[in-house]
C-alpha cells in the first residue's frame, strides 16, 4: 500500500462516481471538482451573538482599563460603572476545552452608546473587568434559545 503525503487535500472528480459505493450512488453534484475551503463555514455561538447584537445596534466595542469602561471606537469616551448597564450577557464554553470560557456583555451607556464587552470567564478572567462589572447593573433576559 502506498500512502502519499500532501499539504492540500485530494478530491475525487464526481465523474468517477461509478467507483463510489451504492450509498453514494445518488450523488447529484456537478461534474466540477470539489474545492477545499480554508474558511470556517460555521460560526461559533459567540460570533452569532455578536452579529445579532450588532444588528440590534450594539456596534461599539468596549474594554475596561483603570476602573473605567473605554470605547474602542472613540477613545475619548470613558464611562464609570454608574453610567453603564449590561442589558444582557451570554456565557460560552470552548468546544474542545471546557476551561476555555468567556462572557459577552451587551452594554448600554448613559449617553445612549451601545456595544459589547467580552471577557474570559473563570480562571482567565480579567481582574479589572470583573471588578468593574461587579458595580454595573446587570440584566439577564431568559430567551429560550433566542436572542432578544
Amino acid at each position: 500500500m502506498v500512502v502519499a503525503k500532501t499539504s492540500k487535500p485530494i478530491f475525487m472528480r464526481i465523474a468517477d462516481k461509478d467507483q463510489l459505493d451504492s450509498t453514494n450512488a445518488k450523488d447529484t453534484r456537478s461534474e466540477k471538482y470539489t474545492e477545499a475551503n480554508d474558511r470556517a463555514t460555521e460560526m461559533t455561538d459567540m460570533e452569532v451573538c455578536l452579529k445579532r447584537l450588532e444588528a440590534k445596534g450594539y456596534t461599539d466595542q468596549f474594554r475596561v482599563e483603570k476602573g473605567k469602561l473605554l470605547s474602542i471606537k472613540d477613545s475619548k469616551k470613558k464611562y464609570k460603572s454608574k453610567d453603564v448597564m449590561a442589558a444582557n450577557f451570554f456565557r460560552f464554553e470552548g468546544i474542545s476545552n471546557p476551561d476555555d470560557m468567556s462572557v459577552l456583555y451587551a452594554i448600554e451607556t448613559a449617553d445612549g452608546n451601545k456595544g459589547t464587552l467580552v471577557d474570559a470567564y473563570g480562571l482567565y478572567a480579567d481582574d479589572d473587568t470583573g471588578e468593574f462589572m461587579k458595580e454595573v447593573e446587570i440584566h439577564k433576559k431568559v430567551t429560550q434559545g433566542k436572542l432578544d
